[in-house]
């Protein structure tokens, strides 16, 4: 059985749960879905097996990732879906990804749902997955492993259809700080930054993501201290309760 990692991570916080659940995995194959110069029109082998993990961002998962997802060929393959979160709510993310793993042909024989710091709020959720949360998540992989070699039925996760209406994104802007080096360019999954032009970002391409934000070397990238305030108001009370990982299988 071929094993394949397909994980959308600007800011390492989903790669690291998706690390976490395969690390009992031998031989894997990685698939960066967050390169924004790779060919994505990718055909799996028969019966091969594959983790899909995503953020939720505002409760679903980034279009991006879901269209890059649905330029897999993967007839007859095995899925599971990761939606991983800030510890505020998943809403609809995995409902949204099962649907598009399944028009790429996966069966989708398990989810999980794993907390990780948010992306923009640090306090929310801070330093998770933490030792604790790999431990659990790494017996999730377990479980997905042995479901996967066996009769694998498959799947309902929560959400909801239609999924929810997605929100605006939170564009950082750079500061005087910036020394135009190109690095938030060349590692934009949207490619919204101009390699010319680094210190301006497109706000019709910009999905939020905060990748730029947290690579930058001189610290010149932000999203509006005002903005960030009122978001963090916003979903105070929902991240007050400590969420736990969750599986369904």
């Amino acid at each position: 059985m071929k094993k394949f990692v397909f994980y959308f991570s600007p800011t390492g916080g989903t790669e690291k749960a998706a690390n976490a659940i395969t690390s009992n995995w031998a031989d894997t194959e990685t698939i960066d879905l967050s390169n924004n110069t790779t060919n994505y029109n990718i055909s799996l082998e028969e019966g091969s097996l594959a983790l899909i993990a995503m953020p939720s961002f505002g409760g679903l998962a980034p279009q991006l990732a879901l269209d890059r997802l649905s330029r897999i060929n993967a007839p007859l393959s095995k899925c599971a879906i990761v939606a991983v979160y800030g510890n505020r709510a998943y809403d609809d993310t995995l409902i949204q990804m099962k649907d598009y793993a399944e028009k790429a042909g996966f069966q989708v024989i398990a989810a999980v749902s794993a907390v990780a710091e948010h992306s923009i709020i640090h306090a929310y959720a801070a330093n998770r997955p933490d030792a604790k949360d790999r431990d659990q998540l790494c017996g999730f992989g377990q479980q997905i492993l042995e479901k996967a070699k066996a009769e694998a039925g498959s799947i309902s996760v929560p959400g909801n259809k239609p999924y929810k209406k997605a929100g605006s994104a939170m564009v950082p802007k750079a500061s005087a700080s910036c020394t135009a080096c190109g690095l938030c360019a060349k590692s934009c999954p949207a490619g919204a930054i101009d390699p010319a032009t680094p210190r301006v970002t497109d706000k019709t391409k910009c999905i939020g993501c905060m990748r730029c934000v947290s690579i930058c070397p001189a610290k010149a990238r932000s999203v509006n201290p005002v903005m960030t305030k009122i978001a963090a108001l916003a979903i105070k009370k929902a991240c007050l309760e400590v969420k736990q990982n969750e599986l369904f299988i």
